[in-house]
Parts: structure tokens; sequence; C-alpha cells
């Protein structure tokens, strides 16, 4: 299995061509290959900044010369007229990887800051944040980097991790029942040591999985705020709950004080506005 560090090269080297193909001909036919310049980041809307980490790598990835001056690192609240950092080195590489790195940046940029948006909202409560398989093919990594940086919590990463039970797992299995038995029955085949969650539509299937037990979480999928209270008195503290589906940012609160341990929310990485930032020569 292919580590964090080498999902993100991949990243890079695809973004990389796919944006520059046989070569940036705006650059190259107007700009010397020996002319040495500096752009630096400017920061042109209030939020939390993320990204600076695997900006630098996309520097370095592209241009092990270039020189990077961070003054401002991941997770700090930046306002416009904020200086991120200053790039110094070949004109041409950092005309070449200006619109990579601002890419990266204000997508995660965004991610963090719409993060930190719910993560406020629940302040004084119990319950966290988490984000889902809702992600950008090929940037899974770097956007739930982004929602920890943020305050959020990964879910899983994805379906190799952590034991999911959905509802159409539930129903092509046959059941609640049917699906939590084959799932130990496969975890002790292949000797595998993963969490179980199971989601569960209505309290008749919250009642089967009480009655049988043997997961780590449970999920309500599009209760209400009252059946989510109602919920967690039947829990009792036996599992984990997390609530899902049709939560929006004016309802979050009214979940998390029915005492559930996690709310996850989808939208902070499948529709999320990028944070405003641009690379200028200085």
């Amino acid at each position: 299995m292919l580590t964090v560090d080498e999902l993100n090269d991949r990243l890079i080297d695809l973004a990389f061509a796919e944006d520059i193909g046989d070569g940036d001909h705006t650059t190259l036919c107007c700009i010397p290959e020996d002319a040495m310049g500096k752009s630096k980041l400017l920061i042109k809307e209030e939020g939390i900044l993320a990204g600076i980490e695997i900006a630098k790598k996309v520097f370095h990835r592209f241009d092990p010369t270039l020189q990077v001056e961070v003054f401002i690192q991941d997770g700090a609240h930046v306002k416009p007229g904020d200086v991120a950092m200053i790039v110094s080195g070949k004109v041409q590489s950092l005309l070449q990887t200006e619109r990579l790195m601002l890419n990266i940046m204000q997508r995660m940029s965004g991610i963090a800051t719409m993060t930190g948006k719910y993560v406020a909202r629940l302040e004084g409560t119990k319950t966290r944040i988490l984000d889902t398989r809702k992600t950008t093919p090929g940037m899974r990594m770097l956007e739930k980097e982004a929602v920890k940086i943020g305050g959020g919590v990964n879910h899983r990463i994805g379906l190799f991790d952590m034991i999911l039970l959905k509802d159409n797992h539930v129903d092509f299995a046959g059941g609640i029942a049917a699906a939590i038995t084959r799932c130990h029955e496969y975890l002790k085949a292949k000797g595998k040591d993963l969490k179980i969650e199971i989601e569960v539509r209505n309290f008749d299937e919250l009642q089967q999985v009480l009655d049988l037990g043997g997961v780590d979480r449970i999920m309500l999928d599009n209760f209400t705020p009252e059946n989510t209270r109602k919920a967690v008195e039947m829990v009792n503290g036996r599992f984990e709950i997390e609530s899902s589906g049709g939560i929006t940012f004016d309802t979050i609160r009214d979940y998390a004080e029915c005492g559930v341990d996690y709310i996850s929310v989808g939208a902070l990485t499948h529709s999320v506005k990028g944070l405003d930032m641009s690379f200028k020569a200085c």
C-alpha cells in the first residue's frame, strides 16, 4: 500500500504533467533561463491557512534549488494583506509552480476555514466534527489533512482502515445481524483488527444493533434532533454515536446538544470555497 508521501508525490507529478505538458511556452518564450527573482504568497481573505508543508514539497519537487521562507504556519488565522511565505530562485520555476501551489493551498485553506467554523459552532459540547470520503479524487490525503488543521477529526481514510456497514451493505447482506456476523467472520479469517461502525436508519435497526452488539460505533442516519436524543438515551453510553445525513451548519448544534460523540459533515470537502490568495512577484 502506498504511503501518504507517495500518494502526494504522485498527485504532484500528475498535476505538473497535466498543466505543463511539453513545456510552459509562455514562460519559456519571454523569461531567460538564468533570470532570478522572488514571489510572495499574499493572503486576500480572512481564514485559516493550510497547505504550507505540501507547498514546499511542490516547489522542491519541481526545482530543488528554490528557497522557501515561511512566515505563517499551517493552522494560523490569516487576514488580507498577510504574507505567508516568500519563494526565491529561478523565475521560470516560480512561474511554472505558481498555479499548482495556489490550487492546493486555496483548497486546503478553504477546507480548514470551513472546518474551523463548524468546530467553533460546537464549542462547549463534547461532539467532534468528522470528515467523510466525499473528497476530490487524488487529493484525499491533502483534504483530510486540511480538516485536521482546521480542528476537525478524520473519519476513516479509505475503505481499508475501518469497517463501515452502511445501508447498502446491510440490505445486500440480508439485514443487521447478517452484516455484523459476516463482518466478524471476515476479520477473524483475515487476521485483521479493524474498528466496526454500522449505520442505522430507524429505531428498529438501532435496537437490533443494541441486542446483538459487536460494533464500536453506531451511525444515526437522517435522524431528527428529537429522535437523536431518544437514540442517545437508548444507547446509554454502550457505543460511540455518530450523527450523519441532512445536518446543516444551522442545525448542527442541535444534534451536538443531544450528546452524540461525532457528527460527520461531507460539506467540509465536497462543496467548499477556496480561500483567496495570490502569488506575486516582489
